[in-house]
């Protein structure tokens, strides 16, 4: 009689298989929202540092432009902003995701530029390409001169 026992005890231990497959399927769902909140997270990392980014070379070229009364020209104007030590000491910076130059347009008589970084999360931005304030898709982050 005591082995009789003994052995329904074992059999009603542990869990069935659907009551495994419904712990396993909740903690999947689990994980994929993580990681979509995840990934979200960081496009809205991205971008807050794009923005800050494109504000402090904003920043330099104003700096610029008091030192000199005019806006850099040309392709190479950003290299002629970077030269100025104490406005950006940390170097130019670059987008976060791809290591590249941001969008930068100056003009060929130094009185207009406009600085603009492609950002993650599409609609999000102030422009389109180029500084198009009006655009219908804003999916940049622009500056222009505040002069």
């Amino acid at each position: 009689m005591q082995k009789q026992l003994f052995f329904l005890k074992i059999k009603q231990a542990g869990f069935t298989l659907l009551e495994l497959l419904v712990v396993i399927s909740i903690i999947g769902i689990l994980i994929a929202l993580g990681t979509a909140s995840y990934t979200t997270a960081q496009k809205k990392g991205r971008d807050a540092r794009r923005q800050s980014d494109i504000k402090s070379i904003q920043n330099a070229f104003e700096q610029y432009y008091a030192l000199n009364t005019t806006y850099p020209v040309g392709e190479g104007c950003l290299d002629e902003v970077g030269n100025l030590n104490e406005s950006l000491p940390a170097g130019m910076p670059v987008d976060p995701k791809t290591g590249e130059d941001y969008i930068l347009n100056c003009d060929a008589t130094g009185d207009n530029y406009c600085i603009c970084a492609l950002l993650d999360q599409t609609g999000t931005g102030n422009s389109g390409a180029n500084c198009n304030f009006a655009a219908v898709d804003k999916d940049y982050y622009c500056q222009t001169n505040q002069q």
